[in-house]
């Protein structure tokens, strides 16, 4: 099969920032315009990452009994889910038939991802929907009676354009859209989701050379075993624990495995007033630099991984 990783050109920090998010079980949000490979990327992002536990693969293959099939995998072994629901999907079939007391998309994508492609096209409340999985990394659907919990451990990874037309902010091409417009757009996306995200990246259209140039990047493999090794660690440091990965800390562990030296205490104090960061966005800084520093093979969180991670908020004016 063809190494479709190695072959995106013309976009290493987004493949950074996916490795990352790999790395971390942390949820992602591409934004650029129409062609630049958003889509493209998001689904060649299973490929970095390592295959599920044995562990893992009872979980997946439990939520997949739910339903009646098989967990995903082919020929070459088991794999983790890859979910994508058009904008069309309801409420009930993201998070779970409350009437069936059966698994929603959330939970078909535990272990995995679930990819929204052209985010504010979800309904609201769709998205609103999101919440309460993402937080709890589960979700309790059915009646009175007959309530059943599936697990929703999952790395959201969503796609939009920055505007209607496109090409806002893009020095190529003309936006068409008013600052009004541009601004109805976004909001489409709940204020609780964009605080949710932990890494927000931006794409430009790729230059033609770049686009010509038929030599392979690094190809998907070596990424996938520094994605392991940082999820090793992360295993050790959490073996006492429910959880996996630094994307799944919650304020106590945050607290516990995130501290951080006086030099970046201050670059987070700065950052707070910058961006006017809410205290969940504090911590999303926090395990995503955690998360670098355990792809450096770092136990101490330095300056470094501090700065990449605040780099991944969005900036003030984009909400």
């Amino acid at each position: 099969m063809n190494d479709v990783w190695a072959y995106i050109r013309g976009q290493e920090h987004v493949k950074r920032a996916l490795e990352v998010a790999a790395a971390g079980g942390h949820h992602v949000l591409l934004v650029g315009p129409h062609g630049a490979g958003k889509t493209l990327l998001a689904r060649a992002f299973p490929s970095i990452l390592p295959p599920p536990t044995p562990e893992e693969q009872a979980e997946i293959a439990g939520v997949y009994a739910a339903i009646g099939q098989a967990a995903p995998g082919d020929g070459a072994g088991p794999a983790r889910p890859f979910r994508a629901p058009t904008p069309a999907i309801s409420p009930a079939d993201l998070v779970g038939d409350g009437a069936e007391a059966t698994p929603g998309e959330v939970s078909l994508a535990h272990r995995g991802v679930l990819f929204l492609d052209d985010l504010p096209r979800f309904g609201t409340r769709v998205l609103e929907a999101l919440g309460r999985p993402l937080d709890e990394h589960q979700v309790t659907v059915g009646r009175l009676g007959n309530e059943v919990t599936f697990p929703a451990s999952l790395i959201l990874t969503a796609a939009m354009v920055p505007c209607p037309c496109g090409h806002y902010g893009d020095p190529l091409h003309e936006c068409t859209c008013s600052a009004a417009t541009v601004s109805r757009y976004r909001e489409r996306i709940p204020p609780a989701l964009w605080d949710r995200l932990d890494i927000y990246v931006e794409l430009a259209q790729v230059e033609v050379d770049k686009l010509a140039d038929g030599r392979p990047g690094e190809p998907a493999a070596p990424v996938r075993a520094r994605v392991q090794e940082a999820r090793e660690r992360q295993q050790e440091r959490f073996q006492e624990l429910p959880i996996l990965t630094n994307g799944e800390m919650g304020p106590a562990q945050v607290q516990a495995f995130c501290r951080v030296d006086e030099a970046g205490q201050a670059l987070l104090r700065a950052a707070m007033r910058q961006l006017n960061l809410s205290a969940r966005g504090y911590h999303r800084i926090l395990k995503v630099g955690r998360t670098i520093a355990d792809l450096a093979g770092s136990e101490g969180i330095h300056v470094a991984p501090l700065a990449e991670a605040i780099q991944y908020r969005p900036r003030p004016g984009l909400l």
